[in-house]
């Protein structure tokens, strides 16, 4: 016997060294001679447990607990069922050592950390404490109480705890880290870091450490020693530590290191859910949706409710234009995650590509609420206002994003053309703004310095644009491109848009280069422009979507101007002109602009004429009865002043309708609102005609309903008006107070129709009933309407472009006999 307690001892030297194979064969030898020996059988099974032979394990600690039960052997098999993830059994093990032990302070401390596991936090914080009190200045259950506080949301309590067990024994890795943790989540991160360096100290080898010391110094903005930090874990071998580098080379831009770490993660660990969602979203950002969508698959395969993978899968969606698959994986993560901001934001931007901003309103709000102060949401509150008619509202959302973030230049922008397009904002305000972005985009540009040099050919103009496809920018652009003398002007064009139709295709034949900058810097877009040796360079999208204004602040070419897709200042002070007509630039107006006006002699719109024609068919009212006027504009346009002085109208004219087309009136929400607005003042339902989207042609032939148009303001209409000159059908326009708002008066004067304006809004009424009370001449002028159009200077290409050439010239010319140089 005295030999076996010997060779019992040595086992047990060699199994507490980490000699496993000498003790299992001590132990082995022990039960040949004696094979009831509960200690050789009980640490044999624990040796086995430690080797992942955990069935033959368990069977051998049974064993020797049947044969001499005592709190040390249901200690230890609490402690091997706890680590196989059988924390009931481990619980009933650590309370049986108690009942045989109740002093047993080992016993009650790990029974704390498996209820702590079990997510039974009370108890486990009775337990750790009783711990404590069998044994005082016991560190590792103070840690443990630590834990369980930390848990519990009591990070004041753990930081304390955690402090008690470090006092106890200074060396404690594991409590300096854990303390880190716990001084993170009161926002003290200069304290947590120190204990986090402290933890690495005192353990190399202290994986977590290493990463949570990593994660706060991104946190911080040391990103160098972040990856330090990672790297060092992961050179423990972790699938974990892949997966965190690589997040945090995702975040400093290194996509493709980023995706090597991962692909490395899920080698290590196949069923990695983390690893597979964020190389997902590496792959997103990569622009390989398809392949990010069979990670965000596997993801969601080994973790069905990772919310996270779902929003990935979302934006994976988004990118393949997949909108309505990108809508359901965007809900499937609120459902999954509601307080996931993020999630309720991108659905909201997938809700209005699906052309639901009602319900895109109510995510973007619902995100908002979660994550105040949001720059980025606050942007697309004031996309989504702007889209369903409230100016008023996008302007307020477009001004906190941009203070929230004045770097934001959307949200610069966005503030910007809600000013031009809101009634509530002065002209003044509007340039204070618009100014504002153009020194913010000044700050950051190199300009080119030019010398005035005659060019020996004809003047390269480039013109800058995302809108040469199918849009009222290309409208008034064509015939007046088909006219223009190439060896007056030579053209290049600087294309924006991320698509190309059939009007594109028309379009590139008049261009000597076409330039696809959609995917370039502001800054290599400025520097192709200098170096294609550009004389005059045009902007003709202003504010409006697909811009490249930033691209002007640089001065590229010597001669800059601002040209038909805006409707005031730019705020830039490298563009030189803004070109317009003497309607929509009145000289007593020309303050409002950054800009020198440059005044084109008869209109600055050069209108192209719809193909193939439509049938302009009979006064509407000869049938109907009763006049009925419409708007075939955008519903941002119409706001409460509007609706209320068109109230005033159809209550003047008896037994009047008002037929009201928009894209956003297919969602029944914006119908019910439009109703109810005009409800307001009195006008039923019944009086209205609500029309949604439909192809161009139906879209023109939907002017034969109309006998009166009504023009917004202060947004009026521009193709809209013409095209429903063009189909017989005239616009009343109100007199404005800027050139966004004279845009009407410009249209009607150059085609001969200056009796059309009204001067304000008793004017607006009187004339509406006015003309509409005389039916012979409302006829008469139908009839010849489109005659008197294509026959105006509106439908001149060639006198038109001789103009803008002659324009081209004139600036050339001013800038050459100024000797300029900037």
């Amino acid at each position: 016997m005295q030999d076996n307690l010997s060779l019992l001892a040595t086992a047990l030297a060699h199994h507490q060294t980490g000699q496993l194979t000498e003790a299992r064969a001590l132990y082995g030898q022990i039960l040949q001679v004696e094979p009831d020996n509960a200690d050789a059988l009980h640490f044999l099974g624990l040796l086995a447990c430690q080797l992942n032979q955990h069935e033959a394990g368990f069977v051998l600690i049974e064993q020797s607990i049947a044969m001499h039960p005592n709190a040390i052997y249901f200690n230890n098999l609490g402690n091997v069922q706890r680590e196989k993830g059988r924390l009931e059994d481990a619980i009933a093990s650590y309370r049986q050592a108690m009942t045989l032990k109740p002093d047993y302070p080992e016993a009650h401390n790990n029974l704390g950390n498996a209820l702590r596991e079990a997510k039974q936090l009370e108890a486990s914080i009775q337990s750790c404490a009783q711990a404590i009190a069998l044994r005082p200045g016991y560190a590792e259950a103070y840690n443990n109480l630590g834990n369980a506080l930390l848990d519990m949301g009591e990070l004041d309590a753990a930081v304390e705890t955690y402090g008690k067990a470090i006092e106890y024994r200074p060396d404690y890795a594991e409590a300096h880290n854990n303390l880190g943790n716990a001084l993170r989540g009161l926002q003290r991160p200069d304290a947590a870091i120190a204990s986090y360096r402290m933890a690495v100290e005192l353990r190399p080898d202290l994986r977590v450490a290493h990463q949570s010391l990593g994660l706060m110094l991104k946190a911080r903005g040391d990103l160098d020693g972040a990856v330090s930090s990672l790297r060092r874990a992961l050179d423990l071998t972790d699938a974990a530590a892949h997966n965190s580098l690589g997040a945090m080379l995702c975040d400093a831009g290194d996509l493709d290191a980023a995706l090597t770490h991962f692909d490395q993660a899920i080698a290590l660990k196949p069923d990695l859910a983390d690893a597979h969602c964020n190389r997902a979203g590496v792959l997103r950002r990569l622009g390989r949706f398809n392949e990010s969508v069979q990670s965000c698959t596997r993801a969601i395969e080994y973790a069905p409710s990772l919310a996270e993978a779902y929003n990935v899968l979302g934006g994976a969606y988004f990118g393949l234009k997949k909108f309505e698959a990108a809508a359901s994986g965007y809900r499937h993560a609120t459902e999954l995650d509601p307080g996931n901001a993020e999630a309720h934001h991108n659905l909201a931007w997938a809700l209005m590509m699906l052309e639901k901003p009602d319900e895109a309103l109510t995510s973007c709000r619902r995100a908002l609420f979660l994550a105040n102060n949001d720059a980025r949401m606050f942007l697309t509150l004031g996309e989504i206002l702007r889209a369903v008619g409230d100016l008023n509202g996008g302007l307020a959302a477009y001004r906190n994003a941009r203070d929230l973030d004045p770097g934001l230049d959307a949200a610069h922008q966005g503030v910007i053309f809600s000013s031009a397009s809101a009634a509530c904002s002065s002209a003044e305000t509007l340039k204070i703004d618009a100014r504002r972005y153009g020194e913010h985009v000044a700050a950051r540009a190199q300009p080119f310095r030019h010398r005035a040099k005659r060019p020996a050919g004809p003047l390269r103009v480039g013109f800058v644009s995302g809108d040469l496809k199918t849009h009222p920018v290309a409208v008034f652009l064509e015939t007046a491109l088909e006219h223009l003398n190439p060896a007056r002007v030579e053209l290049i064009a600087y294309a924006a848009q991320v698509s190309e139709d059939a009007t594109t295709a028309r379009l590139k034949p008049y261009f000597t280069a076409w330039r696809d900058i959609t995917a370039m810097t502001e800054q290599d877009v400025a520097h192709r422009i200098h170096a294609d040796g550009v004389h005059i360079l045009l902007d003709l999208s202003g504010y409006t979507s697909s811009n490249r204004l930033s691209v002007f602040a640089w001065k590229p070419a010597p001669v800059q101007v601002t040209w038909l897709g805006f409707f005031a200042t730019t705020g830039i002070e490298a563009i030189d002109y803004i070109l317009g007509d003497r309607h929509v630039l009145p000289v007593e107006e020309e303050s409002h602009f950054v800009e020198k006006p440059w005044r084109l002699p008869d209109s600055y719109l050069c209108f192209t004429p719809p193909q193939p024609d439509i049938a302009i068919g009979p006064l509407p009212m000869l049938a109907n009865g009763a006049v009925t006027f419409g708007c075939l504009n955008s519903l941002s346009k119409i706001g409460d002043d509007v609706v209320a002085l068109w109230s005033r109208v159809l209550h003047a004219a008896a037994g009047s309708r008002l037929l009201l087309k928009a894209p956003q009136l297919d969602q029944q929400l914006l119908r019910d609102s439009i109703s109810a607005r005009f409800a307001r003042h009195g006008v039923a339902a019944e009086r209205l005609i609500l029309v949604g989207a439909t192809p161009r042609n139906v879209h023109l032939d939907m002017f034969n309903q109309v006998d009166i148009a009504l023009d917004p303001f202060p947004y009026p209409g521009g193709t809209t008006s013409v095209e429903g000159l063009w189909m017989g059908v005239p616009v009343l326009t109100r007199r404005g107070d800027r050139f966004l708002s004279h845009v009407g008066e410009s249209i009607l004067n150059t085609v001969g129709l200056p009796q059309w304006v009204a001067a304000d809004d008793d004017d607006y009424v009187a004339k509406a009933i006015s003309f509409a009370a005389d039916r012979t001449s409302l006829g008469a002028l139908r009839a010849g309407l489109r005659e008197r159009l294509l026959a105006s200077p509106l439908c001149d290409a060639p006198r038109f472009a001789r103009n803008l050439e002659d324009a081209f010239a004139a600036m050339w010319n001013t800038y050459a006999s100024d000797g300029s140089t900037g």
